[in-house]
Formats: structure tokens, sequence, C-alpha cells
């Protein structure tokens, strides 16, 4: 799903992922439009193949890192594009921002963080690298084993069917990937009325992404702990979260 705003050559991936098995995209459409509006930015909401809630020997096992590979695929495609012959181009391809929420935090994460010594199949063209500008975070998932200790009913809900049965997840705790490309700005934020992630994984990533670019200009890393008061879903019906995400995309930031 596309949406367009009226700014010229400025484009927006929102990828809104809920969960690794459930959830269609087009269910944040109404969120979609009023990021679009708000920014004057085009948006785009892309699906991806979702984990089988109860996989058989028919429907197969599809698990990580696949869905984080169509996202990267998404974005190959979108860096590519020369648009359609009869409007042509309608976005700019080298200033892309993104935002992924929850398990999508941790998609966009394994991407954009080095994770290339555990999963190598997520390592990004160059010209995605370059293209995108900025990425937010909101209520994400980054270390699942410490996320277990808070919710360890989560081993059987989804992750195990999207990582597999393992005794640690910690291979894929992002908060251990460098950063691939420090000129990339990040924000990460999460809702006080989140019950079903709790604050604890924004924190340990917020502090691993400053940790990562401690050499470099710390104004590309910020937060917001404070400004949403909703639970972890229904930070899509408020105004406020859109206003935060326009804030930092559309950022002026010194070179």
């Amino acid at each position: 799903m596309a949406v367009r705003g009226d700014r010229e050559l400025t484009s927006t991936l929102y990828p809104s992922f809920t969960q690794f098995h459930s959830e269609d995209k087009a269910d944040h459409a109404d969120f979609a439009r009023r990021l679009a509006l708000k920014s004057n930015c085009p948006v785009v909401v892309p699906n991806y193949r979702l984990t089988p809630k109860e996989p058989t020997v028919e429907n197969g096992t599809f698990r990580h890192p696949g869905h984080a590979s169509d996202i990267m695929e998404c974005l190959s495609f979108l860096t590519s594009w020369q648009g359609l012959p009869e409007i042509g181009t309608v976005y700019d391809r080298h200033r892309i921002h993104l935002l992924g929420h929850s398990c999508g935090a941790h998609m966009l994460s394994s991407i954009f963080l080095d994770s290339s010594t555990v999963t190598p199949s997520l390592t990004p063209p160059a010209s995605v690298l370059q293209s995108v500008q900025s990425i937010a975070l909101s209520e994400g998932i980054y270390d699942i084993d410490l996320l277990l200790t808070s919710f360890p009913r989560y081993r059987q809900w989804f992750i195990e069917s999207a990582f597999g049965p393992l005794s640690s997840y910690s291979d894929y705790a992002v908060t251990k990937y460098p950063v691939r490309r420090p000129e990339i700005r990040w924000l990460v934020v999460h809702s006080s009325g989140d019950t079903l992630v709790d604050l604890c994984q924004s924190q340990s990533m917020y502090e691993h992404l400053q940790r990562s670019m401690e050499s470099c200009d710390q104004d590309r890393i910020s937060h917001d702990f404070h400004s949403l008061t909703e639970e972890h879903n229904n930070i899509f019906q408020s105004d406020v979260f859109v206003d935060v995400l326009v804030q930092f995309f559309l950022a002026k930031v010194d070179e």
C-alpha cells in the first residue's frame, strides 16, 4: 500500500510490523494517511511473508531472517525503481526514512546493524545503505532472551515459531550488532502505556546505539520515552505519535 503526500521527491517507508505471524499492513491505512498528510511525503506500507501460526508439512516453516529479507527486497526495489512512464519519479530514491514497530524494529535493526556473522543474507546493498537517512523504532523487540525474562509465555506464542526452539536467542540480540553506516539517524520510541513490550528493551537499544556511535555525532541518536501513553498498538491512533515521527524524519541535520 502506498499513500502519496504533496512534498516533492521525498520518501518515507513505513514498515508496520506487530507480529511475525499475523496482521495485514492494510490495517494501518489510516495511520499511513495521517502520516502522509502531516509530513507531505509519500508513505509506503509493505507486507511480508508470515510465519505460520501452526506449521504443518503442507504449509512448511518460515522463520527469521525470511521476514526481514522480504523487507530488504522491498527496499532494494524502492531505491532502484524509476517510477511509472506516465507519472515519472514520485519520490527521491536517495532520501528514504524508515519506521519499524515491535517485531519490525528487530527486522530493520537486523538489516541496518551488522548482523552478517549471524544472518549474512541480511547484508543490504550499498544503494540501500546510502539511501536511508533515518530510522525510527517504536515499541521494539531487540533482545529476545531479555524479553523472555519478562514475558516467558512469548516463547510458545511466537518466538519459537519465528526463530526456532532454541535454549538461547542471544545470537539474535540486535543490541550486539555494530552500526553499518554511522551517518544514519536513529530514534527509539517507547510508550509508557505499553504492557506487551517493556521499557528495558528500548533502553537497551538506545544505550547500544550510543555506545556504537560514541565517536560520531551523538545528535544522530535520540529517544522518546515520555510523549506516548497508549498501549502497544494503540500508538497508531495517536496524533502525538505522528508528530514525533514527522519532527524526527524531517529534521534538518548539519552534515
